[in-house]
């Protein structure tokens, strides 16, 4: 996960967020399946990019992998789209926050399908093993962060 400041400090009332993703399967078996995903978040005007590269390793039964997979007709978006970017979310809100820059909504892929009961899926997700250490990590960061901001606030 990378997330770079590209402008000033300015509050802008009115930001768009653009986003930019691509999916490519690297692994499928019998009740599993690994995709690659890239995510890139831009705003307009340029204030702020991320980009979030990882795995989604999927385990479940067939038909129920593969309904993750199908475009979604009115937003032709994937299901499996849908639910990387509410699970890298979280993570790039703490960068957003870390960076002192706006962050992407949390519906901003939003799908009316997502609440239909058909939708939801018995598809287990497998979180890497990295993922509570970089948490831990971001959350450091954040302190130290904070700490030199309230250092600079107590300097006349």
């Amino acid at each position: 996960m990378q997330g770079v400041k590209l402008g000033g400090g300015e509050k802008f009332s009115a930001l768009n967020f653009d986003v930019n993703a691509k999916l490519e399967e690297k692994e499928r078996r019998s009740g599993r399946l690994v995709v690659g995903f890239i995510l890139t978040i831009k705003t307009k005007p340029s204030v702020v990019k991320f980009n979030v590269e990882g795995l989604a390793t999927l385990t479940g039964k067939n038909p129920a992998i593969e309904k993750l997979l199908e475009v979604e007709p009115k937003t032709k978006i994937p299901l499996l789209l849908h639910n990387v970017y509410q699970r890298v979310f979280m993570d790039t809100f703490l960068l957003a926050t870390l960076l002192g820059t706006p962050y992407p909504p949390p519906d901003l892929l939003f799908s009316s399908a997502m609440d239909k009961p058909s939708s939801k899926t018995e598809v287990e997700w497998e979180e890497p093993k990295e993922k509570k250490k970089t948490e831990e990590k971001l959350e450091e960061k954040k302190e130290v962060v904070e700490a030199k901001e309230k250092k600079s606030k107590m300097r006349p």
